[in-house]
């Protein structure tokens, strides 16, 4: 048989986190693999997420190559991922996620709540500019981009004091050592999908190690998150969190909403709802999951939506 081709972002972190999943379906699946990289818009447009706006920047020419069948797999930061559907593709599999929590890296080992007054902090995600503004409106936030080493770099260097990152990117980019705090989700909810990976085929692919790699209970959360995102007619960058976990055989899903002229103006609102977990085989064609939740999720997802509108996140700017 034919190579797998599986096509990634050209970033270091996307190579690494897509040749882990490549070799779990490897040995899921006993073929070879083969790794395309795929250069998008939003690796080559260094301007600010702001400006970019979020909607896809990160995966419209990774799912153009999947929908011209120039790779058979695409593997994509969940976060980054559009809510709306793509046309002729779907969410074939989510493998278990990786901490959902952001983290600090600071110089000297300092956390969250020791950095002094006015200390220089970057960060390129309008949510953590809105929650770090909220708990620490002292602090001098930073607009930045970059790779992991790039961002942890004006840290070594000293042009920042601290930068905040997603604690599963420096996992799987194997630089956890040098993190200082992680964030506590109860404050810090993380972005829809944060941590999660997401496995994109086109309608009708076939290969039953798909359901081996898919995790339901990762899977669930993360369709619950994205679908209050939904809901919220917001993107990938507004300033707004959810966090869904199952507690007791429950998911929870806890949302924050924050007003991007004005930090502590802000909606938030828990929800929770009984969900089945289980290993499905997904249907590949035109009525399967496209990474928006179904069922009991959707159904939880909708009433803490309505929940934040009538708490007046309405008023707000996302």
């Amino acid at each position: 048989m034919t190579p797998l081709r599986i096509g990634t972002r050209g970033s270091k972190l996307a190579v690494a986190q897509t040749t882990q999943t490549a070799e779990r379906l490897a040995e899921l699946s006993g073929r070879e693999v083969e790794i395309v990289t795929v250069t998008t818009h939003g690796d080559v447009n260094r301007a600010s997420l702001r400006v970019l706006g979020g909607r896809g920047v990160f995966a419209t020419e990774l799912r153009e190559a999947l929908s011209a069948g120039d790779v058979d797999i695409a593997v994509h930061s969940l976060k980054d991922l559009p809510t709306a559907p793509a046309p002729g593709l779907v969410l074939a599999a989510h493998p278990p996620r990786e901490d959902a929590r952001d983290a600090l890296v600071a110089r000297d080992g300092l956390t969250l709540a020791q950095l002094p007054e006015g200390a220089k902090v970057g960060t390129g995600s309008p949510r953590r500019v809105a929650q770090l503004r909220r708990v620490r409106p002292d602090l001098d936030i930073r607009d930045i981009r970059g790779n992991i080493d790039t961002r942890i770099g004006f840290v070594t260097s000293g042009e920042l004091d601290a930068v905040v990152l997603a604690a599963a990117g420096l996992s799987r980019f194997e630089r956890t050592g040098q993190i200082t705090d992680r964030f506590d989700l109860a404050d810090f909810p993380n972005a829809p999908g944060q941590g999660a990976l997401a496995v994109e085929v086109r309608e009708g692919f076939e290969l039953d190690a798909l359901v081996e790699l898919d995790d339901p209970a990762t899977r669930l959360a993360v369709e619950a998150e994205r679908a209050v995102l939904a809901g919220l007619d917001a993107g990938c960058q507004a300033p707004v969190g959810v966090h869904g976990e199952f507690v007791g055989g429950e998911l929870q899903l806890h949302a924050a909403v924050y007003d991007d002229r004005d930090p502590h103006q802000v909606a938030a609102i828990t929800a929770s709802g009984g969900v089945h977990v289980a290993r499905t085989k997904l249907p590949l064609g035109p009525a399967a999951s496209r990474g928006v939740a179904s069922g009991a999720g959707l159904e939880l997802a909708q009433r803490l939506v309505q929940r934040l509108f009538d708490h007046g996140v309405g008023d707000l700017t996302l």
